[in-house]
């Protein structure tokens, strides 16, 4: 790693010696921040929740301010996800529900998919997979190269093998993964690039869905179970929520299988609506008939 990468990672460090409560509170203060002045994160989270009606009941103002402060709190509490000792974080797990279908989908060998969104804290979800099976965790490298070691290193605690998810290399690694009944962890909500996607909708809106859950799942014959780690107010801990996947997620007609992807992801987001990473651009790109709409008009 770079010089400036190991002075991250060396504060990473010192932030995670705090205690929860204390990260999660200035995670909150820097979400108020984010609420209350013009920056990137909070256009794009605006962006995002007018393009949708949310099913969530609160006015879109009150909601974007409680979204930015679980943003905030995401941010900070990675501190100590990653450098603490992992007994200790995952002594943070107060309660799993729905971990009898997972335990299920272990034993029957056929191999496991754990689609995670953006959700919640998912690199905590993580720790507690690894701590129960070997992994195989699929990630994008982020667009500053350089950080990517410092990704690498700070998850090194949790002994899983991490797998570029680009490429033929890094798809057949998961394949190999799955067809020896192994646990292969993905996020379902990540945007793939244009040509590597089916449009679907996600809330009442056409989002370009990745297609690789449902290849390898139709392949494999692998189960597929919806996973994310609830934070819990006051800092008092995560619960592990495990949903069983919708109908239709590993049809070979990918249309019907992103679709049923998608309203996976709505019914954890449901669960938790305003700890999703609603700044993350789940939209930015558009159907080609909404295109070829905007030209003609």
């Amino acid at each position: 790693m770079r010089w400036y990468i190991w002075i991250i990672y060396g504060l990473l460090r010192l932030l995670g010696r705090l205690p929860l409560r204390a990260l999660h509170a200035l995670g909150a203060g820097f979400g108020w921040l984010l609420a209350r002045t013009d920056n990137p994160m909070r256009r794009k989270a605006e962006h995002t929740l007018s393009a949708i009606d949310t099913p969530f009941g609160d006015e879109k103002r009150h909601f974007l301010d409680a979204a930015l402060a679980e943003a905030g709190k995401s941010f900070f509490e990675v501190a100590k996800i990653w450098t603490a000792d992992p007994a200790r974080t995952l002594a943070l797990v107060r309660e799993v529900r729905g971990g009898e279908m997972f335990d299920a989908a272990l034993a029957g060998e056929r191999g496991v998919i754990i689609a995670a969104p953006h959700l919640g804290c998912f690199e905590l979800l993580n720790y507690w997979l690894c701590s129960r099976t070997k992994m195989a965790i699929a990630y994008r490298p982020p667009r500053q190269s350089e950080l990517e070691p410092l990704l690498i290193r700070a998850r090194g605690g949790l002994s899983a093998e991490q797998v570029r998810a680009e490429g033929s290399a890094g798809v057949r690694t998961l394949f190999k993964r799955l067809a020896g009944g192994g646990t292969v962890g993905i996020l379902p909500d990540q945007e793939p690039k244009q040509g590597e996607g089916e449009f679907a909708s996600f809330f009442g809106r056409q989002a370009l869905t990745m297609v690789l859950l449902s290849r390898l799942a139709q392949r494999t014959g692998a189960t597929v179970l919806f996973a994310f780690a609830e934070r819990l107010s006051r800092a008092d801990g995560y619960v592990i929520h495990f949903l069983p996947a919708p109908a239709g997620i590993a049809d070979p007609d990918l249309p019907t299988a992103v679709a049923a992807l998608n309203r996976g992801v709505e019914n954890c987001i449901r669960l938790a609506p305003a700890q999703y990473q609603w700044h993350y651009k789940r939209y930015s790109a558009r159907p080609p008939t909404d295109v070829d709409a905007g030209a003609s008009g």
